[in-house]
């Protein structure tokens, strides 16, 4: 058994700073759990497009707002109390509302190393 605090991942190589937000990895592949967890923060206002190709992701909103859309152009609400499942490798667009931050429970299958970084730049938006 062990914890783990917000504060301390901060000190680590596993807080990253992923462009539109934050991630705290607070357990990863080295952790032998065989998935991930992260605090993840989605900074108001912005808009991402993401694509996990090697993991399938859960993601549970506990405060804030925004929507995920996928590549149909269906889109989701996202609010506190809400889930969404990629459960397909999905591409997507996540936002975020203008009012606030969206903070999100995420969860990886399989776990992520914990240093991985989006890179937001290119056309088809980012992928790991």
């Amino acid at each position: 058994m062990f914890t783990r605090q917000l504060a301390d991942v901060e000190k680590t190589d596993f807080f990253v700073d992923w462009g539109n937000g934050t991630s705290h990895r607070l357990l990863t592949q080295h952790d032998g759990m065989g998935f991930t967890i992260c605090h993840t923060v989605v900074r108001a206002g912005s808009e991402s497009r993401l694509q996990y190709r090697r993991h399938l992701e859960a993601c549970y909103c506990i405060s804030g707002s925004g929507e995920v859309e996928d590549m149909t152009g269906t889109v989701h609400r996202v609010e506190p109390g809400t889930i969404y499942v990629l459960d397909a490798h999905d591409d997507h667009f996540l936002r975020a509302d203008g009012a606030g931050d969206m903070v999100l429970v995420s969860v990886f299958n399989p776990p992520l190393r914990g240093t991985e970084k989006h890179s937001l730049n290119g056309e088809g938006g980012s992928a790991y």
